[in-house]
């Protein structure tokens, strides 16, 4: 790239979100700062922040202008989908102001509610639900109690669904009352209504079920139905885990 070409590099990661000009000039400095696996230590580099890897720390941060990667708080009763022939509510309409095109990162049913990631990163997104990455997704589910002591053991150990067993990562109860009991799964199997299934094959059909972590991202507070961009800790957490 020519001296006139590209953007400098302490603005895009400015932009990126890593703090001021000065603090990224900073950083540059002290050598915390790499582009394209390459060590940068003098100011002045011009870089395509579409194109070109960032990393501080080595941690990669978002440089591109036309990349979006949000988290949205899907409702239970909305389609995973961008259009639905039903005229059921679904993420499209969420999304439908946008001038970018974005789409969901794998599923949510209907009736599940939860984290649902959004972009228009299709190298990521393939990444984020290919079994191969084994990203774990955790959920609470409600059920009816009383659940057994065995129920964690069995599911850690997998059990044989249709097609093929299946198992969890990590498996906890979180609360109790009267009849109502709060479940926490853990797992990177991404089969469609695996926790539902998982769940209803230890005698426990689900009565309600949150997603609230992909991988790093966490729902937190979010309310439902709204959509937030991931912090730069986090995407960069997300690159991370997929190797990218």
């Amino acid at each position: 790239m020519s001296e006139e070409q590209g953007v400098r590099l302490q603005k895009v990661m400015a932009a990126a979100g890593v703090g001021s000009r000065r603090a990224c000039e900073v950083l540059i400095e002290k050598g915390r700062v790499s582009v394209n696996g390459q060590l940068v230590r003098e100011q002045g580099l011009r870089v395509d922040p579409e194109t070109d890897v960032v990393r501080v720390d080595d941690m990669r941060i978002n440089t591109g202008t036309n990349r979006a990667y949000l988290a949205l708080n899907k409702p239970r009763g909305m389609v995973t989908a961008m259009q639905d022939p039903e005229g059921r509510p679904t993420v499209g309409d969420l999304v439908e102001q946008r001038t970018d095109r974005v789409f969901h990162v794998g599923r949510l049913d209907a009736e599940t509610e939860g984290l649902l990631l959004l972009t228009n990163d299709g190298e990521l997104s393939h990444r984020l639900t290919h079994p191969s990455y084994e990203v774990p997704k955790t959920y609470l589910a409600e059920v009816i109690g009383p659940v057994a002591r065995d129920v964690g053991r069995r599911l850690r150990a997998g059990v044989d669904l249709e097609d093929g067993p299946a198992k969890v990562d990590d498996f906890r109860l979180v609360s109790s009352s009267g009849n109502r009991v709060m479940l926490e799964l853990v797992l990177h199997d991404g089969r469609k209504h695996i926790v539902r299934r998982l769940l209803d094959s230890v005698g426990h059909p689900v009565e309600r079920l949150v997603r609230t972590s992909v991988g790093p991202v966490q729902l937190g507070s979010q309310r439902a139905g709204k959509i937030r961009a991931l912090q730069p800790p986090e995407l960069a957490a997300l690159f991370k885990m997929v190797d990218m």
